[in-house]
């Protein structure tokens, strides 16, 4: 594990940089082949089998979700010549493609995170990066927040890593100036690829992070499976995640919720995924009542099993930190000063 003195986001980095200084937003609409329909089966334009999705696949039109994402000052859709790092931004349980813009605060008329990304950039701390905020539900109900552990809405954050792999990723990177080409297959830009691209979730999104892209387990209704629930909120494991090592090597989880896998297993799918994590960055509140009992359980025996296959593991627990944006917003404002060639992980 690697040593990081947390100290609090600069109150100068929380304000709203100057006007030639801050990025946009765009709100981006994409279409998704797969998503879990009205009868609880997968949605699929390619063959999987049952053993992978634990469930029926079928055929189904496209339905069209929505994202937000940040551009940074200068961002110009004719500029060829220009690339830039992609991060992914996952929300939580109850939130959507906006909670990250909107689920806190805001100050001088933007949001904190925008200001906070603003201001590292134009300060020099870390090159321009493009940002995704996706909402995370791969359902034909997507759109519905409510939290409902039978719902398809919630079945759909399970099976979001195949939207990620086949929609949106492809999607972002044929739309905007990205390094990263999924289109590309050859090692040399695969692995090069994989540099350029983050990924990280507060909560829910959190555990997404560790589940399906470390490699863990999808859960379920424990009602419908007639699994019993291990964490009490009416969700059971079901089949494991191959993960997507392969498309990020740096990744963040803010306050992991429950069904997040335990650190063992976590461990155990990035060594026997064979591709190198630059950075894992995991926070938590020591007074979260939702996620402290979880978080721990993800990080126990996590980095044994990884090995070498972890370069840099970051293990920040906040003290008196409760389970919202004071620890997200810090989580966020560390871990990005940490990819792509910044920071202390790569110095």
């Amino acid at each position: 594990m690697t040593s990081l003195e947390i100290a609090g986001i600069p109150a100068a980095y929380i304000r709203a940089a100057a006007s030639g200084n801050q990025g946009s937003v765009r709100d981006v609409v994409y279409p998704v082949n797969h998503y879990i329909n009205q009868l609880r089966q997968f949605v699929t334009n390619r063959e999987v089998d049952f053993w992978e999705t634990g469930r029926e696949t079928v055929r189904g039109e496209a339905i069209m979700k929505c994202c937000s994402v940040y551009l940074p000052a200068g961002y110009d859709d004719s500029d060829n010549a220009t690339r830039y790092n992609v991060l992914y931004l996952l929300h939580g349980v109850g939130g959507d493609q906006y909670e990250w813009l909107r689920g806190s605060w805001n100050e001088g008329g933007n949001s904190i995170l925008c200001n906070m990304i603003d201001n590292l950039i134009a300060n020099g701390d870390i090159d321009p990066v493009i940002v995704v905020m996706p909402n995370g539900r791969s359902s034909h109900d997507w759109t519905e927040s409510k939290f409902n552990s039978e719902g398809t809405n919630m079945l759909g954050f399970y099976y979001f890593d195949y939207e990620l792999r086949y929609d949106l990723i492809p999607y972002i990177e044929s739309t905007f100036k990205t390094y990263a080409n999924i289109g590309e297959t050859d090692p040399e830009a695969i692995e090069f690829s994989r540099k350029h691209r983050a990924i990280a979730g507060l909560s829910m999104g959190g555990m997404q992070a560790l589940n399906l892209i470390l490699g863990g387990y999808r859960c379920d209704s424990a009602t419908i499976t007639g699994v019993a629930s291990e964490w009490e909120n009416g969700l059971a494991s079901t089949v494991p995640v191959r993960g997507m090592t392969d498309i990020f090597a740096y990744v963040g989880s803010f306050s992991n919720a429950p069904t997040s896998s335990n650190g063992k297993l976590l461990g155990t799918s990035i060594a026997l995924r064979g591709r190198k994590l630059q950075v894992l960055y995991m926070t938590c509140g020591d007074a979260d009542e939702v996620s402290f009992k979880c978080y721990n359980q993800s990080i126990e025996g996590l980095t044994d099993r990884a090995g070498d296959f972890l370069n840099s593991y970051y293990q920040v627990t906040i003290k008196g930190g409760i389970h919202d944006f004071q620890v997200w917003h810090n989580g966020a404002y560390h871990f990005i000063r940490l990819l792509f060639g910044n920071g202390e992980a790569h110095s």
